[in-house]
């Protein structure tokens, strides 16, 4: 068992600690742990220089947007967002309520450590990141299911059986839940089995941070992930434009999909008082949001019809509310070095990790954090369509400044922007206007109000004094050398460029 300062017990480290390694495996074979030796205070002092070396990050994301840099941060704790509701995390929601799972899976799967192929830990890998296919009938697809929690899959071979035999169980707990709720009907099409097992552990444990741990454990993984809010219940955003509509849900904000037509029997099945369903969380999720893939997002967009004035969460009777964050989460911005706003979508990913109580005091508080880095995206997408990186920064500050719950009051306190953001990294060709100019000198920022009650825009004179980190093209080999998207190579090198210069 791996230990750091920064993890909860649901948590595990991301570093190991080699001097309290060492000491544990010798109280296991029973010596004293009292007795201190030289090889103790070695290894205590190469864990301690190593942990000098190297800068701790805490990386705010999504889940495909940051998964392609994972490999720049060592040290990183990544934070990510409980409210996506594409995917197979549609139905899953849909069906069981509960957070969503998919950003988090998704990470997890990525942060499993390289293994040879054909390995029991390739083997748990390919599992885990498999999806039930979506071009079959539903007949077909619940029948391979079936194959796998009966065990009799071709996707266990190479796997061990006791780490087959905890996941199979926590499959067939996620079947059982879903069995009661056969009203429902989950559609099994596209379905995610890492979402299945976490959905399941989450369901078992009454803790997603618990299930994060189970997964790490089974994976070999010393990941370091934070679900942003820690709760039980369903997750929703929503927005609010400035034409004043209003989008509900992830997938409606980000990339709609086209609506599906609920039966009459399952608009029956929504009871507000069910024990099995879930005290007022009957939100109609959209059946065809299951059909979503990250591949038909890149495919293009249709603009909002006005920008997005603010984000805010509902509840499950559709209620706006004002959840608190992850402790952990806030603990750990006391505690790093270099805060990093991932690249990815900034209104669905990035925002619903900001707006929420204590996260700007604890970003502007932190004595420690030395760095707080925007990845500016490589091109604008349907949230944020003719944006420039002015309006990224304003757009993360506004939020930061803005009061959960508001209390009207006309005297607001705000940050300056060098509070939350110190440094851009821009990739060379991207299609997001940067004015290098306007971030290093004084300028007079219109911050768009984002509290419903308040409509009267404020001025905000403010010297950005952001420096700005310009990287280069992907190699010529990259999937698609033409597209303007960051590598790992590209990111480590653009936070060593910066870090050395402090």
């Amino acid at each position: 068992m791996l230990y750091s300062s920064n993890s909860s017990v649901f948590d595990l480290p991301l570093q190991p600690d080699s001097a309290r390694t060492i000491h544990e495996t010798r109280d296991r074979f029973g010596h004293d742990p009292t007795l201190v030796t030289d090889d103790h205070d070695h290894f205590q002092n190469v864990s301690d220089a190593s942990s000098r070396s190297k800068p701790s990050f805490l990386v705010i994301s999504g889940g495909s947007g940051g998964n392609s840099i994972c490999a720049a941060f060592e040290n990183a704790c990544y934070v990510l967002p409980v409210s996506d509701d594409g995917g197979s995390s549609s139905e899953i929601i849909r069906v069981l309520g509960g957070p969503s799972i998919g950003d988090i899976r998704s990470r997890l799967v990525r942060l499993i450590p390289l293994a040879p192929l054909g390995s029991p830990l390739d083997a748990v890998r390919t599992l885990l990141s498999y999806r039930l296919p979506f071009n079959v009938s539903e007949n077909e697809a619940r029948a391979e299911w079936r194959s796998i929690i009966e065990g009799q899959s071709p996707l266990w071979s190479g796997i061990p059986n006791d780490r087959k035999e905890v996941i199979r169980g926590f499959l067939v707990y996620f079947e059982n839940e879903v069995l009661k709720r056969a009203h429902k009907h989950l559609s099994f099409l596209n379905g995610s089995i890492g979402n299945y097992f976490l959905a399941g552990a989450q369901g078992f444990f009454r803790s997603l941070p618990s299930a994060i741990f189970l997964f790490s454990t089974i994976t070999n993984s010393q990941a370091n992930i934070l679900p942003v809010i820690v709760t039980n219940h369903i997750t929703t955003i929503a927005v609010e434009l400035e034409n004043g509509a209003k989008l509900l849900g992830q997938c409606e904000i980000s990339h709609p999909v086209a609506p599906a037509i609920s039966s009459d029997s399952e608009l029956l099945s929504l009871d507000p008082l069910s024990p099995i369903d879930g005290l007022g969380e009957i939100i109609p999720q959209n059946r065809s949001n299951v059909m979503y893939s990250q591949q038909a997002k890149e495919g293009g967009y249709e603009p909002l019809h006005s920008r997005i004035r603010r984000l805010y969460y509902i509840n499950g009777y559709g209620h706006e509310v004002y959840p608190k964050p992850n402790p952990q989460f806030i603990k750990n911005l006391s505690t790093s070095e270099v805060l990093v706003y991932s690249c990815g979508s900034l209104w669905t990913s990035i925002i619903p990790c900001l707006a929420l109580r204590g996260v700007a005091s604890a970003i502007a508080g932190s004595r420690l954090l030395r760095v707080k880095a925007l990845l500016l995206n490589g091109s604008n997408d349907r949230e944020t369509d003719g944006y420039t990186a002015v309006d990224y920064i304003r757009a993360i500050t506004s939020v930061l400044n803005s009061q959960y719950p508001p209390n009207g009051l006309e005297n607001v306190p705000s940050y300056p922007i060098s509070a939350f953001i110190t440094h851009l990294v821009y990739l060379e060709g991207t299609k997001v206007a940067v004015d290098v100019e306007a971030m290093t000198v004084s300028h007079c920022l219109v911050f768009p109000p984002l509290v419903a009650i308040r409509f009267i825009s404020f001025l905000f004179l403010q010297t950005l004094g952001i420096k700005c980190i310009l990287v280069g093209k992907r190699s010529e080999f990259a999937p698609n050398p033409e597209m303007s998207q960051y590598d790992a190579t590209m990111v480590q090198q653009a936070f060593d460029e910066i870090l050395s210069g402090l």
